[in-house]
């Protein structure tokens, strides 16, 4: 036992970024951890200032809500997580990162198990885009596993989650869950319950053209790359050939835009 504490420490004082690997059932560290500078996340200062408040008071010891964060892909939500605890962790080396796989979420409770006494550490566990597609036996399992896990968490311990769903499901389980059940407030409350475990919940909606053009203007001065009228034009172009106007199409554009540049780009 004193050998298992005493390499389980060992590993994490290695790193800062870790991945659950549920076939060991052990961490993985993240040797190549990569994040966004947070002044290039644009259009979402709202939600970044209640996430990294949420963090920064999670990294100092204190009792913290689990957070939620919900909308549109590709706005941010991911990055937003790992930008903030990057930005936190250079300064407080005892955040700790664990990345768990969605279809690993039934080993929650091993992860409180072997973390919890480890109280020199704070452990964000991040799952990434979490939803249930139907009501099935896994969905009651999952339900039951994560739910019941947040209720006994211990405090050293809090939950990220991603979702492109407010209440981690589709809206027409809802509406179908409203106009079949006999008790329809009961069962409806049952199958929202768990998003209500969430003390944070964080929405990301599409951004402007005018906070999309400013994401293209940071990532241009981020990487040396010219900012005209014309890559005005070329960005906006690119968002309605894409269909959106998110940070991930900006993203996505720069890619681009620095190959057509014979630039090279590197973070």
């Amino acid at each position: 036992m004193i050998l298992s504490n005493f390499l389980t420490h060992l590993m994490i004082s290695r790193s800062s970024a870790f991945i659950w690997d549920s076939k060991i059932q052990n961490l993985k560290i993240i040797s190549n951890f990569r994040t966004l500078d947070l002044d290039l996340l644009v259009g979402i200062e709202r939600q970044k200032k209640t996430i990294f408040n949420n963090t920064l008071n999670f990294s100092e010891g204190n009792f913290t809500n689990n957070a939620l964060l919900w909308g549109s892909r590709g706005n941010g939500k991911s990055s937003l997580i790992k930008s903030v605890f990057y930005k936190i962790n250079q300064k407080n080396k005892n955040l700790k990162l664990i990345q768990l796989n969605k279809n690993s979420i039934f080993d929650i409770e091993i992860i409180y198990e072997k973390y919890a006494n480890l109280k020199d550490y704070n452990f964000i566990v991040f799952i990434d885009d979490l939803s249930f597609e139907k009501i099935d036996s896994d969905y009651k399992v999952i339900k039951s596993t994560l739910d019941g896990s947040i209720q006994n968490q211990p405090k050293n311990i809090v939950l990220y989650v991603t979702s492109n769903r407010r209440h981690l499901m589709p809206r027409d389980m809802i509406e179908n869950e409203r106009s079949s059940a006999i008790h329809t407030d009961e069962s409806v409350e049952e199958k929202i319950s768990l998003s209500d475990r969430f003390g944070l919940w964080i929405g990301f909606h599409n951004i402007s053209q005018n906070d999309f053009i400013e994401i293209i203007r940071k990532y241009c001065e981020k990487f040396n790359l010219p900012f005209t009228k014309s890559t005005e034009k070329e960005a906006i172009k690119w968002s309605l050939q894409r269909g959106n106007r998110t940070g991930r199409s900006a993203w996505q554009f720069i890619i681009n835009y620095a190959a057509d540049t014979n630039k090279k780009i590197d973070f």
